[in-house]
Protein backbone atom coordinates (compact mmCIF):
# COMPACT_ATOMS: atom_id res chain seq x y z
CA UNK A 1 0.00 0.00 0.00
CA UNK A 2 1.31 3.28 -0.95
CA UNK A 3 0.03 6.71 -1.44
CA UNK A 4 -0.26 9.16 -4.02
CA UNK A 5 -2.66 12.59 -4.26
CA UNK A 6 -4.25 12.95 -7.60
CA UNK A 7 -2.27 13.81 -10.57
CA UNK A 8 0.87 13.19 -8.59
CA UNK A 9 3.85 11.71 -10.32
CA UNK A 10 6.97 10.90 -7.74
CA UNK A 11 9.37 10.38 -10.36
CA UNK A 12 9.01 14.48 -11.24
CA UNK A 13 9.86 15.33 -8.06
CA UNK A 14 13.80 16.63 -7.81
CA UNK A 15 15.89 14.59 -5.51
CA UNK A 16 16.87 17.08 -2.80
CA UNK A 17 19.57 14.44 -0.66
CA UNK A 18 20.39 10.61 -0.56
CA UNK A 19 21.19 9.37 3.10
CA UNK A 20 24.24 7.67 2.13
CA UNK A 21 25.78 9.69 5.45
CA UNK A 22 23.84 7.48 7.57
CA UNK A 23 24.90 3.85 8.40
CA UNK A 24 23.77 0.44 6.97
CA UNK A 25 22.19 -2.06 8.70
CA UNK A 26 25.08 -4.59 9.52
CA UNK A 27 24.52 -7.75 7.56
CA UNK A 28 24.21 -10.09 10.47
CA UNK A 29 21.15 -8.48 11.65
CA UNK A 30 19.11 -8.96 8.58
CA UNK A 31 19.38 -13.05 9.04
CA UNK A 32 16.24 -14.70 9.69
CA UNK A 33 17.11 -15.78 13.36
CA UNK A 34 18.25 -12.38 14.21
CA UNK A 35 15.12 -11.00 13.41
CA UNK A 36 13.26 -13.59 15.65
CA UNK A 37 15.37 -12.04 18.61
CA UNK A 38 14.75 -8.56 17.78
CA UNK A 39 11.06 -9.04 17.42
CA UNK A 40 11.28 -11.25 20.41
CA UNK A 41 13.11 -8.44 22.45
CA UNK A 42 11.69 -5.55 23.77
CA UNK A 43 14.00 -2.62 22.81
CA UNK A 44 13.47 0.81 22.83
CA UNK A 45 14.06 2.23 19.75
CA UNK A 46 12.09 5.14 17.58
CA UNK A 47 9.99 5.44 14.65
CA UNK A 48 11.00 8.52 12.02
CA UNK A 49 8.19 8.73 10.19
CA UNK A 50 4.51 8.17 11.53
CA UNK A 51 2.03 10.13 9.32
CA UNK A 52 2.16 11.67 5.85
CA UNK A 53 0.24 15.17 5.07
CA UNK A 54 -3.59 14.47 4.73
CA UNK A 55 -5.33 15.10 1.28
CA UNK A 56 -8.02 12.93 1.68
CA UNK A 57 -11.33 14.59 3.84
CA UNK A 58 -12.44 11.20 4.34
CA UNK A 59 -12.96 9.36 8.22
CA UNK A 60 -9.80 7.44 8.58
CA UNK A 61 -10.34 3.60 7.63
CA UNK A 62 -7.61 0.61 9.92
CA UNK A 63 -5.67 -1.38 7.29
CA UNK A 64 -2.75 -3.90 7.32
CA UNK A 65 0.07 -4.58 4.91
CA UNK A 66 2.15 -7.71 5.05
CA UNK A 67 6.50 -7.31 5.03
CA UNK A 68 7.28 -10.21 3.80
CA UNK A 69 10.82 -11.77 4.37
CA UNK A 70 11.29 -14.56 1.83
CA UNK A 71 14.22 -16.67 3.30
CA UNK A 72 16.34 -17.40 0.20
CA UNK A 73 20.18 -18.67 0.29
CA UNK A 74 21.50 -15.64 -0.75
CA UNK A 75 19.62 -13.68 2.31
CA UNK A 76 16.39 -12.31 3.02
CA UNK A 77 14.38 -10.29 0.14
CA UNK A 78 11.19 -8.00 0.34
CA UNK A 79 8.32 -9.41 -1.92
CA UNK A 80 6.37 -6.61 -3.05
CA UNK A 81 3.64 -5.70 -5.84
CA UNK A 82 3.26 -3.61 -8.74
CA UNK A 83 -0.69 -2.70 -8.76
CA UNK A 84 -2.83 -2.39 -11.53
CA UNK A 85 -3.23 0.93 -13.68
CA UNK A 86 -6.74 0.85 -13.70
CA UNK A 87 -7.79 0.98 -9.37
CA UNK A 88 -9.08 3.81 -7.89
CA UNK A 89 -6.37 4.06 -5.09
CA UNK A 90 -2.81 4.01 -5.21
CA UNK A 91 -2.99 2.56 -8.95
CA UNK A 92 0.06 1.81 -10.67
CA UNK A 93 2.15 1.69 -7.64
CA UNK A 94 4.85 -0.72 -5.64
CA UNK A 95 3.02 -1.79 -2.34
CA UNK A 96 3.06 -4.36 0.22
CA UNK A 97 0.17 -6.97 -0.40
CA UNK A 98 -2.19 -5.56 1.84
CA UNK A 99 -5.84 -3.34 2.18
CA UNK A 100 -8.81 -2.33 4.86
CA UNK A 101 -9.50 -4.36 7.80
CA UNK A 102 -12.45 -6.63 7.66
CA UNK A 103 -15.06 -6.78 10.60
CA UNK A 104 -14.35 -10.20 10.85
CA UNK A 105 -10.84 -9.97 11.36
CA UNK A 106 -9.43 -11.18 14.30
CA UNK A 107 -6.63 -8.25 14.53
CA UNK A 108 -4.41 -6.61 12.32
CA UNK A 109 -1.99 -9.53 11.51
CA UNK A 110 -5.17 -11.90 10.38
CA UNK A 111 -6.22 -8.58 7.99
CA UNK A 112 -2.70 -8.53 6.33
CA UNK A 113 -2.67 -12.66 6.40
CA UNK A 114 -5.94 -12.67 4.54
CA UNK A 115 -5.40 -10.19 2.00
CA UNK A 116 -2.11 -11.33 1.13
CA UNK A 117 -3.88 -14.44 0.35
CA UNK A 118 -6.41 -12.56 -1.77
CA UNK A 119 -4.51 -10.35 -3.43
CA UNK A 120 -1.02 -12.48 -4.58
CA UNK A 121 -2.34 -16.20 -3.33
CA UNK A 122 0.20 -16.28 -0.51
CA UNK A 123 -0.94 -18.88 1.61
CA UNK A 124 -0.78 -18.25 5.30
CA UNK A 125 1.17 -21.52 5.65
CA UNK A 126 4.13 -20.64 4.38
CA UNK A 127 4.34 -17.44 6.53
CA UNK A 128 5.75 -16.95 9.97
CA UNK A 129 4.55 -13.83 11.73
CA UNK A 130 7.09 -11.66 13.75
CA UNK A 131 5.36 -8.89 15.40
CA UNK A 132 4.04 -5.32 14.02
CA UNK A 133 5.68 -2.17 13.32
CA UNK A 134 3.90 1.56 14.38
CA UNK A 135 0.92 2.17 12.99
CA UNK A 136 1.57 4.57 9.81
CA UNK A 137 -1.02 7.41 8.93
CA UNK A 138 -1.82 7.71 5.11
CA UNK A 139 -2.34 10.87 3.16
CA UNK A 140 -5.90 9.29 1.97
CA UNK A 141 -6.36 8.06 5.71
CA UNK A 142 -5.68 4.89 5.84
CA UNK A 143 -4.31 3.77 9.48
CA UNK A 144 -1.92 1.41 8.20
CA UNK A 145 -0.22 -1.65 10.83
CA UNK A 146 3.06 -3.37 9.31
CA UNK A 147 3.22 -6.66 9.78
CA UNK A 148 6.83 -8.03 9.55
CA UNK A 149 6.66 -12.02 8.45
CA UNK A 150 9.34 -14.52 7.42
CA UNK A 151 8.15 -16.45 3.87
CA UNK A 152 9.27 -19.92 3.37
CA UNK A 153 10.83 -20.03 0.08
CA UNK A 154 8.82 -22.55 -1.50
CA UNK A 155 5.78 -20.67 -1.00
CA UNK A 156 3.99 -19.72 -4.60
CA UNK A 157 2.36 -16.49 -5.79
CA UNK A 158 -0.49 -15.83 -8.24
CA UNK A 159 -1.48 -12.40 -8.57
CA UNK A 160 -5.57 -11.27 -8.81
CA UNK A 161 -5.25 -9.55 -11.85
CA UNK A 162 -7.61 -6.97 -10.50
CA UNK A 163 -5.42 -5.57 -8.68
CA UNK A 164 -1.74 -6.70 -9.20
CA UNK A 165 0.09 -6.20 -12.08
CA UNK A 166 3.48 -8.11 -10.96
CA UNK A 167 4.97 -9.68 -7.95
CA UNK A 168 8.83 -9.34 -7.57
CA UNK A 169 11.60 -9.28 -4.84
CA UNK A 170 14.15 -6.61 -3.50
CA UNK A 171 17.19 -7.63 -1.62
CA UNK A 172 16.45 -6.64 1.83
CA UNK A 173 20.03 -5.54 2.28
CA UNK A 174 20.06 -3.09 -0.22
CA UNK A 175 16.75 -1.65 1.17
CA UNK A 176 18.25 -1.27 4.83
CA UNK A 177 21.05 0.44 3.33
CA UNK A 178 20.48 4.22 3.57
CA UNK A 179 22.98 4.92 0.48
CA UNK A 180 19.77 4.19 -1.66
CA UNK A 181 17.30 6.20 0.25
CA UNK A 182 16.41 9.33 -1.76
CA UNK A 183 14.61 12.40 0.00
CA UNK A 184 12.52 14.31 -2.43
CA UNK A 185 10.17 17.53 -1.86
CA UNK A 186 7.57 19.29 -3.77
CA UNK A 187 5.19 21.71 -3.60
CA UNK A 188 1.47 20.59 -4.08
CA UNK A 189 -1.87 21.65 -3.54
CA UNK A 190 -0.89 24.68 -1.30
CA UNK A 191 1.48 22.31 1.44
CA UNK A 192 4.65 21.13 1.08
CA UNK A 193 5.05 17.19 0.66
CA UNK A 194 8.43 15.66 1.77
CA UNK A 195 9.55 11.68 0.96
CA UNK A 196 11.74 8.99 0.37
CA UNK A 197 12.07 6.54 -2.32
CA UNK A 198 13.89 3.30 -2.55
CA UNK A 199 14.81 3.01 -6.77
CA UNK A 200 15.46 -0.13 -7.46
CA UNK A 201 16.54 -2.14 -11.01
CA UNK A 202 16.20 -4.99 -11.80
CA UNK A 203 15.48 -7.06 -14.92
CA UNK A 204 12.36 -5.67 -16.06
CA UNK A 205 13.64 -1.67 -15.48
CA UNK A 206 12.74 0.66 -12.37
CA UNK A 207 10.87 0.01 -9.65
CA UNK A 208 10.19 3.26 -7.65
CA UNK A 209 9.48 2.51 -4.31
CA UNK A 210 8.32 5.49 -2.40
CA UNK A 211 5.59 6.98 -0.07
CA UNK A 212 3.84 5.19 2.36
CA UNK A 213 6.05 1.78 1.35
CA UNK A 214 9.29 2.97 1.86
CA UNK A 215 8.01 5.26 4.63
CA UNK A 216 7.52 1.86 6.52
CA UNK A 217 10.35 0.41 5.47
CA UNK A 218 12.31 3.57 6.60
CA UNK A 219 10.74 2.71 9.46
CA UNK A 220 12.13 -0.95 9.79
CA UNK A 221 15.31 0.14 9.21
CA UNK A 222 15.45 2.39 12.53
CA UNK A 223 13.82 -0.63 14.08
CA UNK A 224 16.75 -3.21 13.00
CA UNK A 225 19.13 -0.05 13.40
CA UNK A 226 18.35 1.74 17.21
Amino acid sequence: MTTAPPSFDPRHAPVIGVDDHLPKVHADALQAQSLKRRFASAHAWTPELLAEPRFSERTPVHASVLIPLVVRAHGLTVLLTERTTHLSSHSGQVAFPGGKADPEDADAMATALRESEEEIGLDRRFVQVLGTLPIYTTGSAFLVTPVVALVDPDHTVTPNPHEVADIFEVPLDFLMDPANHHRHAMDWAGARREWISMPYTDATGERFIWGATAGMLRNFYRFLLD
